[in-house]
């Protein structure tokens, strides 16, 4: 979905690079030519793209098809960002930028930049799938993504029913290929296992209801191990009254964390409370409108009601007096303010910028939030404001160093200017970023040098006892490369790797202000991301966007040589994602699905796959487990999006989703009769398939909650495993007409989880041996000849960790096969066969490093042996699935692209 730059050499002239898969070009330098003076700068614009229309190939240059999104104008310059609509639609990362000077009434065009993307081609842009639909299917998609892993029962007082909501946010075209019509919902509320906040931004397939991308939409300064955000309420009124009676501008102090008093702005209402907001960035001749910037209590709130929306009843920090006390700095409040101001000034005095938006908008900050009456050890921006974390343990408030609020509110900047968007390569460019500007702001705030060893730290200054470099939770001055430490993420985590390859960028950048010196170095960062860049641009197209806006800016030709050198030394060039190695066989190379697996038996697999650019609705494949022959089509390839596909060696099952329900489809590996065995009106997932039982989970839209249900594919006969509508059942395995799967269910005294076999013939069920009083989380189940396997959490209390247990499928035998105990293991998903069961670990933690990474690992079915890594690969490894003896396949990230990968024995140590 990006359009790759190459480099643009240090010359006057004209300078053209060629979009990718696209016929308008990417970057366009060197220009001066002659533009309408009179009329708006988006006009000008427009007309120059018109004019140039052998140049840029758009073939509507109108309004309808390319909106204004923003006009920048200062110093002599415009700088005007336009929208690509298709058929009057928004296309996601289609924004084209033209920059002009303006002298003496007259325009001349200077260069122009971005993804304009000329090869769409739809029927329609009036989505099949209704709005209704769209919301039902992107909150299952939510709680089928929150719920992938271990399954843990809310607490006594808590609730399992779920509080996710969504909204609409209208059609959006997705640039892959010719185009992919979908419906965009945000879908917020509360995760049930953490309580954490929850903002997914969710696309849902116009054509089919398919989701078929989806990411967090909330920016934080640490990587987390679930997705956050919530719902979007509007922000409260200002105490401040504003009459004659009113002080504007009060000068206060307050003792900062660090023990350095400074002054702060307050305001003083008519009731002489002084309260945390500053006004003094107001224009004189007009006191009473423009910037304001808010400081507010948000102690003992928690971070689900923060984000994107307003606690209620939160107040302003406030005081009796102009002299703040020790419980203003404790809280955080005083850094939080007076940083704010210091941001602002930053980009004020730099770049001329009016704040965030660049239109004087209000800056807010909620400060003190916490998480299920714990510590929240992070901080984030919404989309309207900065949230910071309590802190706790050896960590203050989040607002406690300089560099974490200029990171956050530089996301605002971010989204006011190129709005990367947050996933992948991008949202690490848009990390990135804001890690560059936090530190820059950061060391002018406190007067600290280039010079000092830990001038390239963040969050340095959040602990309590931990010296600088021990507490750090990210470093610029990295020496990190594209070859060496570039991790392939799935969205699954991290949003396909926003933070744990951000520092790869940040250091080149980090190194270039090293190199040009803070001012210039600062002028060009901002110039690329405010002129240059556009939401989809990669780690290449950033190169570009960087040397394009120096040469802009007058940079000698020895500085241009330092900024290339930069980004060379952390293997940012154009081409280096093919430098990566794997230690797996490729059954099928850039595969480019998500939120659908792979299923494999019997030395066959089956699994769904689009085209090249993924724009293609997906259709299901089938093929060898041993690599030999190629693979073959045996789904319909109708537009509609065929998932979940799974295979016992005989036969292929899969789900299609339609715009009103979803079939289940099973036809022989060989060929044959595509039969439709049965079809469900809401989101499903978890498809299984033996024999002659088909089993999967469907999501109760009225309740959130998942449930077990069946199929006979030969006689037709359908069932669920329980039909309690508030029992949550979920991760079903099959086994000689048999069906093992997890379950949770209420009792006087709280949620309880256990597991179950269901016997489809008889319609009896058996508990497996679980202690439903202690134990705190179950996952999922894999059933063979050796009895059923599952992932349980004993005691919730050792940061993830989780056990692979056995029994035989009558309950009795009860056998730990990797006790809970494991060194550096936490069973997150599994799989088996009779010769091994192969599981997911996925570490319970922050560090970003490929450790932290979801990775596959091998033990036999009575435990002897020990534990064994299945690949040494560095990214993602998801979907395992076991086929026959220890061969184990899954979809791969490492490349950058997902793969479908396999290995036939496992590597062992890494």
């Amino acid at each position: 979905m990006t359009a790759a730059h190459a480099d643009t050499a240090p010359t006057a002239a004209t300078a053209t690079t060629a979009g990718s898969e696209t016929d308008t070009p990417s970057l366009v330098t060197g220009l001066s030519e002659e533009a309408a003076g009179t009329g708006s700068a988006a006009d000008a614009a427009r007309e120059h793209l018109k004019a140039k229309k052998s140049r840029y190939h758009i073939a509507d240059t109108s309004a309808k098809d390319l909106s204004a999104v923003s006009t920048d104008s200062k110093g002599g310059k415009e700088t005007v960002r336009l929208q690509q609509k298709y058929k009057g639609v928004d296309v996601l990362g289609g924004q084209y930028l033209v920059r002009m000077t303006k002298k003496d009434g007259k325009r001349t065009v200077t260069g122009t930049s971005g993804n304009y993307f000329t090869e769409l081609k739809l029927d329609s842009v009036t989505p099949k799938v209704s709005e209704k639909t769209a919301v039902e299917r992107a909150i299952a998609a939510v709680s089928s993504q929150l719920g992938g892993g271990v399954l843990h029962a809310p607490a006594k007082d808590g609730k399992a029913k779920s509080d996710l909501k969504g909204e609409a946010q209208g059609v959006t075209v997705l640039p892959q290929g010719t185009g992919v019509l979908t419906r965009h919902i945000t879908v917020t509320g509360t995760n049930l296992a953490d309580g954490s906040p929850v903002k997914q931004e969710v696309y849902i397939d116009g054509h089919s209801g398919f989701p078929v991308m989806q990411y967090s939409g909330i920016q934080t300064f640490g990587a987390t191990q679930t997705a956050t955000g919530a719902t979007d309420d509007a922000a409260p009124a200002s105490d401040a009254g504003t009459d004659a009676a009113d002080q504007l501008v009060v000068k206060g102090s307050g003792v900062r964390y660090n023990g350095e008093k400074t002054e702060i702005n307050l305001y003083k209402d008519t009731k002489g409370v002084y309260q945390m907001i500053d006004y003094s960035k107001r224009p004189a001749d007009s006191p009473y409108s423009g910037e304001m910037i808010s400081t507010y209590d948000a102690r003992g709130r928690d971070v689900a009601s923060a984000s994107g929306a307003w606690p209620s009843g939160i107040k302003t920090f406030q005081s009796a007096t102009t002299d703040l006390g020790a419980d203003f700095t404790n809280s955080g409040a005083v850094d939080a303010h007076w940083a704010a101001g210091k941001v602002y000034d930053y980009y004020k005095n730099h770049f001329g910028r009016s704040g965030l938006d660049d239109k004087n908008g209000f800056i807010y900050s909620l400060v003190g939030v916490t998480s299920n009456g714990q510590p929240y050890n992070n901080a984030f921006w919404d989309g309207s404001k900065m949230v910071y974390g309590q802190g706790g343990g050896d960590f203050r408030t989040f607002s406690a160093d300089t560099d974490v609020v200029g990171h956050e509110m530089t996301h605002g900047v971010v989204e006011h200017t190129a709005n990367l968007v947050y996933a992948g390569q991008s949202g690490a460019m848009n990390e990135a970023l804001a890690d560059y500007f936090g530190n820059a702001i950061d060391l002018e705030a406190n007067g600290q040098s280039m010079d000092d060893p830990d001038s390239g730290l963040l969050g340095e200054d959040l602990c309590t006892t931990a010296a600088p470099r021990d507490c750090a939770l990210r470093d610029l001055d990295n020496g990190l490369t594209t070859s060496k430490d570039f991790l392939g993420l799935t969205y699954r985590g991290d949003n396909g790797g926003v933070h744990y390859n951000s520092p790869i960028f940040s250091g080149a950048l980090w190194d270039m202000r090293h190199a040009l010196g803070g001012d210039l170095s600062d002028k060009i960062v901002y110039r690329a991301l405010s002129a240059y860049m556009t939401p989809l641009d990669g780690f290449t197209e950033g190169r570009a966007a960087v040397i394009a806006a120096a040469q802009e800016l007058g940079a000698t030709k020895a500085q241009l040589t330092q900024v290339k050198k930069a980004f060379d030394a952390h293997g940012i060039v154009p081409g280096w994602e093919k430098a990566i190695g794997i230690d797996t066989d490729a059954l099928i190379a850039k595969d480019n699905i998500s939120a659908t697996g792979v299923g494999a038996g019997g030395g066959k697999y089956a699994v769904s796959r689009s085209n090249e650019d993924g724009s293609e609705p997906y259709s299901v494949w089938t093929g060898n487990t041993s690599g030999k022959g190629q693979p073959q089509l045996i789904s319909p390839n109708n537009g509609n999006y065929n998932v979940y596909a799974t295979t016992d060696g005989k036969n292929v099952a899969w789900a299609e989703w339609g715009s009103q329900s979803v079939l289940f489809h099973v036809r022989p590996v060989g060929g044959g009769v595509d039969k439709v065995v049965g079809g469900y009106g809401a989101n499903v997932s978890q498809v299984v398939l033996n024999g002659d039982i088909l089993a999967f989970t469907g999501v109760d839209p009225s309740t959130g909650l998942s449930h077990v249900q069946w199929v006979n594919i030969k006689t037709g006969a359908t069932g669920k495993v329980n039909d309690n509508p508030y029992m949550l059942t979920s991760y079903p395995s099959i086994h000689d007409g048999k069906i093992a799967y997890a379950k949770m269910w209420g009792e006087s005294d709280g949620y309880k989880l256990g597991v179950e076999v269901y016997d489809t013939a008889t319609g009896k069920s058996q508990l497996m041996p679980v202690d439903k009083n202690t134990v705190m989380g179950i996952g999922q189940t894999a059933f063979t000849d050796d009895g059923v396997f599952w992932i349980e959490d004993g005691d919730g209390t050792d940061q993830g960790q989780a056990a692979v247990m056995r029994a035989a499928a009558d309950g009795t035998a009860r056998t730990t096969i990797v006790p809970e105990t494991e060194k550096d293991v936490f069973a997150y998903q599994l799989t088996a066969s009779d010769d091994a069961v192969t599981f997911l670990s996925l570490p319970y933690t922050t560090e970003l490093s490929n450790a932290a990474l979801p990775k596959l690992y091998q033990v036999a079915p009575d435990g002897k042996g020990g534990v064994q890594r299945v690949s040494c690969n560095r990214g993602d490894q998801v979907y395992p699935t076991a086929d026959t003896g220890t061969r184990v396949l899954w979809l791969d990230g490492t490349t950058g692209y997902t793969n479908l990968v396999k290995r036939d024995k496992p590597a062992g140590t890494c």
